[in-house]
């Protein structure tokens, strides 16, 4: 069983308005694999950081967004996570947003999920980023999730289905 770290761009995209075939396209993966996942044995978490940027957004579905992601029971907080979202920042892993990109790879990382899905190919599903996510969570004592986006977690049945 698979520890899997659902970030706010997936249940964003979930419930996507935007009409642009690239964000279709993101939203029928989406919805695809986290309806599957939801169904299968694997254990699916979040973190209050998901929460905090869902309720500080102003968008369509936004209440459907807050009660999907509060299906997922949220990973502890503690100082140790803390300590790393500030080793991300000043090692230049993540931009300096203590709430962000930083928080959601500093939970998953210090709760040793084996994903990390996410949209958020920029700064997270980055693999420029990989080797030095790695370099940080090593000192930090940390694992290292898997950083990808729905569509990576897919079957091949269920792509081609």
């Amino acid at each position: 069983m698979a520890r899997i770290y659902i970030e706010t761009t997936v249940v964003s995209f979930y419930f996507n308005v935007r009409p642009e075939p690239e964000m279709v396209a993101r939203q029928n993966w989406t919805r695809r694999w986290l309806d599957a996942a939801m169904l299968a044995s694997d254990e699916l978490v979040t973190s209050v950081a998901v929460e905090t940027e869902l309720e500080a957004g102003d968008f369509p579905h936004k209440s459907d967004m807050i009660a999907l992601a509060s299906r997922f029971p949220l990973l502890d907080i503690n100082e140790a996570v803390i300590e790393a979202v500030e080793a991300y920042i000043a090692n230049h892993v993540m931009p300096s947003d203590p709430g962000g990109d930083a928080f959601h790879l500093a939970a998953a990382s210090f709760h040793r999920c084996d994903f990390l899905v996410t949209w958020n190919c920029r700064h997270i599903a980055n693999a420029n980023k990989f080797g030095h996510i790695r370099r940080v969570n090593g000192i930090l004592g940390f694992g290292n999730p898997a950083l990808v986006t729905p569509l990576e977690l897919l079957n091949e049945d269920t792509v081609n289905g």
